[in-house]
């Protein structure tokens, strides 16, 4: 049953897979399939969202108007055509949330004004494990936007993982860097223990088996302990022993460097984004 507290009328302006995410998280906790609507032009996606009970539309339309909140979940190089497809329905009090990448809230909120910007705008930086509720989202709301409105998006997140509010553009572009694209960098990482155990004399399966635990322990080991991560590899870390000389590889290597390098990649890329598409 639906809480009535939070009980509100939604609207994905997108309904691919960031969407698909978040709703899982929110339909049957803070909205009812009937309060939800979904904008997305291809028809195999809209039949999927159906059969939820949720509302469909190929575009905008004039019932974008009845809801509440809208979650704009498209790719940043249509986001300006989208805003601008959606801005004649925008009411006084509607809150904008954009999941697009690199796409400033100040940008945003200068598309769906007139004279002024509509600073009623909150960026935000999910992530793909949302999908089962551990996700990592950054958050960034306009100075005008009324604390309720913070509230509001802090428990449509909040519902699939993690919160962390930030101050700026450039400090989400940051996030974006490390927890947006993050999940990836794990997976790359999996996908090598997987292939360095099948190298070393184990079947596929086991050694798909043993990564996935792993990963899994050690990540709920650090989340669990007071201690730094750091203090825990030391702990495994016996000197001259395997650990050490697996860890002498990668030290050698700059691995630490390479993560790095890798997220200031992806942060320069989040930047650019926001230059190509405002």
């Amino acid at each position: 049953m639906v809480n009535e507290a939070y009980q509100m009328t939604l609207a994905f302006i997108g309904g691919g897979n960031m969407a698909s995410a978040l709703s899982a998280g929110l339909i049957g906790k803070r909205c009812a399939a009937s309060d939800v609507l979904v904008v997305e032009p291809h028809a195999e996606l809209r039949d999927k969202w159906a059969e939820q009970g949720v509302l469909t539309q190929p575009h905008a339309q004039e019932q974008l108007r009845h809801h509440r909140v809208w979650v704009f979940a498209v790719k940043p190089q249509v986001m300006k055509e989208v805003v601008q497809q959606c801005k004649p329905f925008l009411q006084a009090d509607t809150l904008i949330i954009s999941v697009a990448a690199g796409i400033a809230a100040t940008d945003i909120a200068r598309w769906l004004g007139d004279d002024s910007p509509y600073d009623r705008v909150i960026r935000c930086m999910p992530n793909t494990p949302a999908f089962i509720g551990c996700g990592a989202t950054g958050l960034l709301a306009l100075p005008a936007v009324p604390e309720r409105d913070k509230n509001i998006a802090n428990q449509l997140l909040g519902t699939v993982g993690e919160v962390v509010w930030v101050d700026s553009d450039d400090q989400l572009d940051a996030v974006t860097a490390l927890s947006g694209s993050g999940p990836a960098y794990v997976f790359l990482f999996l996908e090598a223990l997987i292939a360095g155990g099948t190298e070393l004399g184990l079947s596929p399966e086991q050694a798909r088996k043993l990564a996935l635990a792993t990963l899994n322990g050690a990540t709920q080991l650090a989340g669990l302990s007071p201690e730094t991560p750091e203090t825990l590899r030391k702990r495994v870390t016996s000197q001259g022993g395997t650990t050490a000389a697996a860890l002498d590889v990668l030290f050698a290597e700059n691995f630490e460097k390479t993560v790095k390098t890798a997220m200031a990649a992806a942060k320069r890329r989040a930047a650019e984004l926001s230059v190509e598409f405002a």
